[in-house]
Parts: C-alpha cells; sequence; structure tokens
C-alpha cells in the first residue's frame, strides 16, 4: 500500500475493523508516520448488464449510485437510504448467480424500491428510464402513481403529490369514468 502523502510503498496497520461490505484498516506510514484509512471490499465475481442495444458492459455500482442519487436530489431523504437502497439492489443481483442480467431487470429493481421510497424520485427516473415521449406518457404515469396512492397512503413521511381533497376528487372522477 503507497502512502497517499509521500508515496512511500510501505506501511504498518494499526488497526482492522468489520464495517458493513468489508473491513476498514487504520494505516500508518513508515517513512513520514502519516496515518491513514483504507476499505476493503470483496470483490464477488463480474456481472455484466446487457444494455438494450444488446452490448454487455460491466456492472458498475458507481453509475447505479449516481443515477439514483440525481432522481433523488434535493429530496428530504434520511442520510445513508440511498446507500443502503443501492447495496440491497447491488446484493440482490449478485444473489441472483448469474453472469449477465438485462438492465431492463435493474432499471425495474430501482423503480420498485424508488417508488415505495419517494414519488417524485421515482418519476424523475421513471422519466429517465423509460424515455416517455410526450407529456401524455409522463401524465399516465402519474396518474397511476396517484391512483395507487388513493388505495394505499403514500412513503412515510412524504407529502403527498396532490393536496388531500384534490386526490379524492380525481380518485371520484376516475371511478365514474369507469362506469
Amino acid at each position: 500500500m503507497n502512502c497517499p502523502y509521500c508515496g512511500y510503498q510501505d506501511c504498518k496497520v494499526i488497526d482492522s475493523r468489520e464495517v458493513n461490505d468489508g473491513i476498514r484498516r487504520r494505516r500508518q506510514c513508515l517513512s513520514c508516520d502519516s496515518r491513514f484509512t483504507t476499505y476493503e471490499r470483496l470483490q464477488p465475481a463480474s456481472l455484466f448488464v446487457i444494455k438494450k442495444d444488446e452490448r454487455r458492459e460491466e456492472f458498475n455500482r458507481n453509475k447505479l449510485l449516481s443515477g439514483i442519487r440525481k432522481a433523488c436530489e434535493k429530496r428530504p431523504l434520511p442520510t445513508g437510504i440511498i446507500d443502503k437502497l443501492v447495496d440491497d439492489i447491488e446484493a440482490e443481483l449478485y444473489h441472483l448467480g448469474k453472469a449477465e442480467i438485462p438492465g431492463a431487470v435493474i432499471g425495474d429493481m430501482v423503480m420498485e424500491r424508488l417508488k415505495r421510497l419517494d414519488h417524485i424520485a421515482y418519476i424523475r427516473f421513471a422519466s429517465v428510464y423509460r424515455e416517455f415521449a410526450d407529456i401524455t406518457a409522463l401524465k399516465q404515469e402519474v396518474d397511476t402513481l396517484l391512483s395507487a396512492e388513493v388505495e394505499t397512503s403514500g412513503p412515510a413521511g412524504q407529502l403527498p403529490l396532490l393536496p388531500h381533497e384534490q386526490v379524492a376528487r380525481l380518485a371520484r372522477s376516475q371511478r365514474r369514468s369507469r362506469t
């Protein structure tokens, strides 16, 4: 391990601790005596994502994390919830035991979890993932989300997309139009 401060090629481990998905090591450079921390994570067998155009690309956890972070940007979500969501998806993908996973499977996993977590983040992610062609397709997705919200309450601690009175009116009008 090279020292990040002086570049010396040898250091000693002062402390090791298990963390969520790996090992945290506190190290000290044998040349400049600077201390630094490293994290070691078991790297599972390679997993490839089959893209829409049939290309294969190695699974990139950071790419998944970045996409979900963009969807959740400026949303009132608890600290660490996005990292946990990505950890859960990654664990489930490796648990499937397949070397290649269609990108649609990963997208659906993200959509399912975001729908339960935060409706705005879900709509943001869906608008990119599903590549809505026009405003009508987006409206249909929001309407589907609203009708599901009327049947069940929204995610804990999240304000509804529309005021309760307006949601109730929409639900009544949809029931009338069905009959």
